[in-house]
């Protein structure tokens, strides 16, 4: 039975003062600790330790005893484009490089609300598959950035948020001086902001001048950001910079000094070794979208390599699905299939590897490590509340392995962001989530429309009429 009854909901957990939460276990990085319990105060983490020690300590707090659940760090999205949300099911089916057919032509078909709209609906998802946190790799959309800010926040999720810095495309006629005054006024923007943590982007290197992608570098690394341009995700890509530079993407950024601790590669999914040891010395994270590779790339990421060379990586979704739990089981399964059966790996990682990287990793790669995917005394109280009376998980031998492979977004209860209650069973706590979702299908049929999409692959019905398998 749910512990999360009604009373409850209306009660100490939307109280928005101090907690002593007392589940069944806490899932710390060394493992699940039976028996502990939090305490949550002013949005952060202020004790994590054995129940009854906690509640000896803290006398003057209640404790919430939640039976049959787990609480564990929120996962953390280390790429999204948020205000793609209206064209999701628009790659299904399409080759590779559609950023060009389809996502520049929707975004920008965006006016203000629908930006606003199409960017909470992906939070809304998001935060429904236990991610507390997303990365925003920049919008196309030609409205101010800081409406996908207020989407984010007001639908209370935490935000890496991207300015495109592209100035070697004609997305920016004024130059480089005029591009990098804008990215510093957003990179002080959001100082103080609890929820929306400013970020730099470039779509690809190409996409950018030479001094841009030094400069921004330069700037985000001085101001604690990250930098996220897409990097050896498409063989079309790695070959236009073999022509135009005489070598590859990564490579070409190591050249000319954008590579460190400040740049979040997009997929990387196409490495060679060397580049394996350029991430490994310049402290560059990576985001692996496997979901993303299997849908619509070129090649997975070597992803239980990078974990081995130490290379910082987080997991994405690139805007597939909000499902953190899939999500993981997608990181596994696809190194598995990519590495594993060739090689004889049967753990892949061994369970934990995708579990914190969907956690503590990604928080690290998006340059939020020191805020968010911990539960430890300071850390954002950024979290979830896991069912692990389902059939799925009831019967547990190796828990961090369960939740990769049998977790999903039904056995979430609730999620908390910067402390406060934002979902109860998939639901938002203090908006109207279905309306959200009734006014972006209206929306979205209207943008849809107005962009100049090309789409390569039939829909389905169609594509079953042209089969000569039928």
């Amino acid at each position: 039975m749910n512990p999360l009854t009604p009373d409850l909901l209306h009660g100490p957990l939307l109280d928005g003062g101090p907690l002593l939460l007392v589940p069944d276990a806490v899932l710390v990085p060394e493992g699940p600790a039976d028996g502990h319990a939090v305490v949550v105060a002013d949005g952060a983490f202020r004790a994590v330790g054995p129940a009854e020690e906690l509640v000896r300590t803290h006398p003057h707090l209640a404790p919430v005893p939640l039976p049959g659940h787990v609480l564990m760090p929120g996962f953390v999205d280390a790429h999204h484009h948020l205000t793609q949300s209206f064209g999701s099911a628009l790659a299904f089916g399409e080759p590779s490089e559609i950023f060009r057919r389809v996502w520049v032509p929707l975004e920008g078909a965006l006016d203000e609300e629908s930006a606003y709209v199409a960017a909470k609906l992906a939070a809304y998802e998001a935060l429904r598959g236990g991610f507390t946190t997303v990365a925003d790799a920049g919008t196309r959309a030609d409205v101010d950035v800081d409406v996908v800010a207020s989407a984010a926040r007001d639908a209370g999720i935490r935000c890496v948020l991207g300015l495109v810095c592209n100035d070697a495309d004609g997305a920016d006629e004024a130059g480089t001086p005029s591009v990098l005054e804008r990215a510093a006024k957003h990179l002080a923007r959001y100082d103080g902001d609890p929820l929306v943590h400013a970020s730099l982007a470039v779509s690809i290197p190409e996409a950018a001048t030479e001094e841009t992608l030094r400069r921004t570098a330069r700037l985000a690394a001085e101001s604690g950001a990250v930098v996220q341009i897409h990097v050896n995700e498409h063989l079309a890509g790695v070959e236009r910079s073999l022509v135009r530079h005489g070598m590859r993407p990564l490579e070409h950024l190591h050249r000319i000094g954008a590579l460190g601790p400040q740049l979040l590669a997009a997929h990387a999914t196409l490495l060679t070794p060397r580049e394996l040891t350029l991430l490994a010395d310049t402290g560059t994270a990576v985001s692996y979208n496997p979901v993303a590779s299997a849908w619509k790339g070129n090649a997975v990421a070597p992803a239980t390599a990078m974990a081995e060379r130490g290379v910082r990586f987080g997991l994405g979704t690139d805007g597939t699905r909000g499902d953190g739990f899939r999500l993981a089981e997608a990181a596994e399964f696809a190194q598995r299939l990519a590495y594993g059966l060739a090689t004889g790996d049967s753990s892949c990682g061994a369970g934990w590897t995708w579990l914190e990287h969907a956690t503590r990793g990604g928080a690290d790669a998006v340059g939020l490590g020191a805020r968010t995917g911990t539960i430890a005394p300071g850390m954002a109280a950024d979290f979830l509340l896991v069912d692990v009376t389902n059939p799925e998980l009831a019967l547990s031998w190796d828990l961090p392995w369960e939740l990769v492979r049998r977790g999903n977004r039904d056995q979430i209860t609730a999620v908390f962001v910067d402390g406060r209650l934002r979902m109860r069973d998939g639901r938002p706590v203090d908006w109207d989530g279905p309306a959200l979702v009734s006014r972006a299908a209206e929306l979205a049929r209207a943008a849809v429309e107005r962009a100049a999409i090309t789409r390569v692959h039939p829909t389905s019905t169609a594509a079953r009429e042209g089969s000569t398998a039928r």
